[in-house]
């Protein structure tokens, strides 16, 4: 039997399907691979830094992390680095459908744990932005403050479908919590990308942050999150019947872990092994 323009039907039917699957499945393979790598990373780096007492090396990485003096602030800063080691973590955990579907228990304690971690985090975050000074214009920092109204809100949504047993519900809340969560590292990942292509610095001051690219970068991943519109992408495709829609959808993503690909590279080997070796 064939399909209206004499296409077997398996392929019209099945194929496309079976490409998004793949192409979901990539991603997930890269992307947890990547956050994973910032884990350790975060542990390794801050992990030592702190246990040597070389607190000042904080700066390295975050401006004004540490002040000297300032013991309440540097507190917030370094829970804040903590959770965020807890998110990179769990949240790849709480996606697997194997643990979802045998050890739901502890798909629920740890995804209690990663709702209400997301949402401090993310308070910590935007009282960092505003009241420790960061790098950047003007237009980062309200992304990246918008970004935290998406957390909190997302977070509401996804333990309010679970309380009520909405499962899948639920699972679409927690799988858009995990981007807009993940914004930070898709921000340092989409950098490392861009230099990685460029071959350096472009459209942007190292000196401040600033500069053309990094205003855009942070409005596509913290105000208007791509990575949220990709996901959105594909729920549509895994819900219609229009293959030419499937298959331009899988091959979207693929381009994108592609460049998720690259930027991990380029993280790994120009950013985090540095500062840790």
């Amino acid at each position: 039997m064939t399909g209206k323009i004499g296409i077997p039907s398996i392929i019209t039917q099945k194929y496309p399907q079976k490409l998004l699957n793949l192409a979901a499945t990539t991603w997930f393979i890269v992307t947890t691979i990547g956050q994973w790598a910032f884990g350790v990373y975060i542990v390794a780096f801050y992990g030592t830094s702190t246990a040597s007492g070389e607190l000042e090396r904080w700066n390295e990485v975050l401006p004004h992390g540490y002040v000297k003096g300032d013991w309440a602030g540097n507190l917030v800063v370094g829970l804040h680095v903590l959770l965020a080691a807890i998110l990179v973590f769990g949240g790849p955990l709480q996606l697997l459908p194997f643990l979802r579907r045998s050890v739901p228990r502890i798909h629920r304690w740890l995804g209690r744990v990663y709702v209400t971690t997301a949402v401090i985090v993310a308070a910590g975050g935007f009282a960092m932005v505003w009241t420790r000074g960061a790098v950047g214009d003007q237009i980062q920092h309200v992304s990246i403050s918008i970004q935290t109204g998406y957390i909190i809100f997302f977070a509401l949504l996804a333990w309010r479908y679970a309380r009520a047993r909405q499962f899948e519900e639920h699972r679409k809340w927690a799988m858009r919590l995990f981007m807009v969560v993940s914004g930070v590292w898709f921000f340092r990942i989409g950098l490392m990308c861009w230099l990685v292509m460029n071959g350096g610095p472009a459209g942007f001051d190292p000196r401040t942050f600033s500069g053309p690219f990094l205003t855009a970068l942070a409005v596509f991943v913290y105000a208007l999150p791509v990575p949220l519109l990709v996901l959105e992408l594909y729920f549509y495709a895994k819900k219609t019947t229009k293959s030419v829609a499937i298959i331009a959808v899988a091959l979207l993503i693929f381009v994108v872990t592609t460049l998720i690909a690259v930027g991990i590279f380029g993280a790994i080997a120009g950013m985090w092994l540095p500062r840790v070796g």
